[in-house]
């Protein structure tokens, strides 16, 4: 497997670093976030589920007009560099942040900039090696994302513990954001759809086969259910886990996930991507269910939150290797915008029902529906997405 990897084309290595140094960045500021919320503009969980669906459901919308306009056009670096560079100068700004409001602002310019850059990104990393090699190049970007993921919170933790200010430490974003927006700038790209190949701008799914359409239907499903990451955090916060501690168990997840999103990213390419979801999506409804849970020692955080990692490594890149699987090649940054709309729309119900479960009658409500609809598209992922029309 190590040839395999070194022999990935130079762009998938590329967008990797661009990942690693953005999520430094981003991880830095993440885990803060709820921390920042709670314990200095004194806002619970109903407005975190606000500030983050409203945030991602809007920025998702821009994934699906980005993938469209980068299949009208055939390029796909204006979107990722433009994208990283917004997102890179928001969260520097949260040091002036002075109530929710404004921490909404900034973290719908942050995904917005997610939302311009990622189909793009992904129709890149997709056309850049062959099909038998998908799960590898998706394994390989997402593990050096993850990499970043677990820079970041590390940072972050050192930072808390030196009792740096919350406020302060979000100034420390700028030096790896300069450096991510100067690697998007880097990358050459070939057009990634020929002239010949290229097709008008269109909000219609035709052109998509049925089993794409089911694909996206259970996706929408199992988001509905996969809230906010940072109620994860805000939750173990809750359970006892020292403030300090918070940063470094979003850096375990991280580092479970850059250790194993690569070899199980790539077994997705040899046992196919739906056996391997199945097991991601069963792994992450056990875990929401014992997150719902009181009572059991704060120490058990640990373990849970690196089978939670294994969740992430199990999916991320394999989700995305068969979107690839099932769209048309002139239709990749359709495809991609689509399958991102669906799921970024879907957190705003999913967050803000989440929150209001979670505040109006207990953490275990919250936590076992979002145990339920991963489970339930899990089975329908299995008997219903890839059937064979009669």
């Amino acid at each position: 497997m190590f040839r395999a990897i070194i022999a990935l084309p130079r762009t998938v290595w590329l967008l990797g670093l661009v990942s690693l140094f953005n999520d430094s960045t981003s991880e830095l500021v993440y885990p803060l976030v709820p921390l920042f919320l709670a314990s200095v503009l004194m806002a619970g969980p109903r407005a975190l589920g606000l500030i983050e669906g409203v945030a991602e459901a809007t920025a998702s919308l821009l994934k699906l007009i980005s993938g469209m306009l980068m299949d009208k056009r055939g390029h796909a670096k204006v979107w990722v560099a433009g994208g990283y560079g917004l997102a890179a100068l928001s969260r520097p700004l949260f040091y002036l942040a002075s109530s929710w409001p404004v921490v909404l602002l900034l973290r719908f310019a942050d995904r917005a900039g997610k939302g311009l850059r990622t189909s793009p990104r992904d129709a890149l990393l997709a056309s850049a090696v062959d099909k038998d090699r998908r799960g590898l190049a998706f394994g390989l970007h997402r593990a050096m994302d993850n990499a970043g993921a677990v820079i970041g919170p590390l940072l972050a933790a050192f930072l808390l513990e030196r009792g740096i200010p919350l406020k302060d430490i979000f100034l420390w974003s700028v030096v790896p954001g300069v450096i991510t927006v100067a690697l998007a700038l880097s990358v050459k790209e070939s057009p990634v759809v020929p002239a010949e190949n290229r097709i008008p701008f269109s909000w219609k799914l035709e052109g998509f086969s049925p089993a794409y359409k089911r694909y996206l239907l259970v996706m929408a499903l199992f988001t509905l259910g996969n809230s906010s990451n940072m109620f994860l955090l805000l939750r173990a916060r809750e359970l006892g886990l020292p403030e300090y501690q918070v940063p470094l168990l979003w850096a375990l997840v991280s580092g479970v996930a850059m250790a194993f999103s690569v070899p199980l990213s790539a077994l997705s390419d040899r046992i196919g991507r739906v056996r391997l979801i199945l097991a991601g999506w069963s792994v992450y409804g056990l875990f929401y269910l014992l997150m719902g849970v009181n009572g059991f020692h704060v120490i058990l955080l640990w373990p849970l939150f690196a089978f939670y990692g294994l969740f992430l490594a199990a999916t991320e890149g394999a989700e995305k290797a068969l979107v690839a699987d099932l769209a048309p090649g002139n239709r990749l940054g359709a495809a991609y915008g689509w399958f991102n709309l669906i799921a970024g729309l879907m957190l705003l119900p999913a967050s803000v029902l989440f929150g209001g479960l979670w505040q109006g009658i207990s953490p275990l409500a919250a936590f076992g529906f979002s145990a339920a609809c991963a489970l339930l598209a899990a089975l329908l992922l299995k008997i219903w997405v890839l059937r064979v029309q009669a």
